[in-house]
């Protein structure tokens, strides 16, 4: 595997373990701290049943988790913008709203082009819904949400 190919599949594992950890923080009611600690310790590269973890890109993991957390309001408040009225964040799917989360942690404060962020979190919620519409859903939402966070990109 060539070097940038190695460097995008860490940056996807990181983005999926975000999602996932973020999941985990509102289900469980941990601090972003301990989740944080048990995905670096008991996730990234490590195996289980015979199945390896996939190593991910710890910087952006963290980048993603901490703004996430801090920035919380604001990507929740895009979030709403970007759903249609009867659907506010709170209604919808927790895996999809720590999605919107981790993604909007990204579009608010990372330097990835939000064109990337979108397709890669649309590969996220393909993995987390194979058989379902959520990824044009994730598309959609994520695209509104790049345009207010990042209109210069656009």
């Amino acid at each position: 595997m060539t070097k940038a190919a190695n460097k995008r599949q860490m940056n996807s594992a990181a983005r999926l373990y975000a999602v996932q950890a973020l999941f985990q923080m509102e289900s469980s009611g941990q601090t972003v701290e301990a989740i944080g600690r048990e995905f670096e310790d008991h996730r990234f590269g490590a195996t289980y049943e015979g199945d390896e973890m996939a190593e991910g890109n710890l910087d952006l993991f963290r980048l993603i988790l901490e703004n996430a957390v801090n920035w919380q309001a604001k990507i929740d408040q895009m979030t709403d913008r970007a759903l249609v009225a009867k659907w506010p964040i709170a209604r919808i799917d927790p895996t999809l709203r720590a999605l919107f989360r981790a993604a909007g942690a990204e579009l608010t404060v990372g330097e990835t082009p939000p064109k990337v962020v979108i397709n890669e979190f649309v590969d996220v919620a393909k993995a987390f819904f194979p058989d379902g519409r959520e990824a044009r859903f994730v598309n959609a939402v994520l695209d509104h949400m790049a345009r207010e966070a990042r209109p210069e990109a656009f």
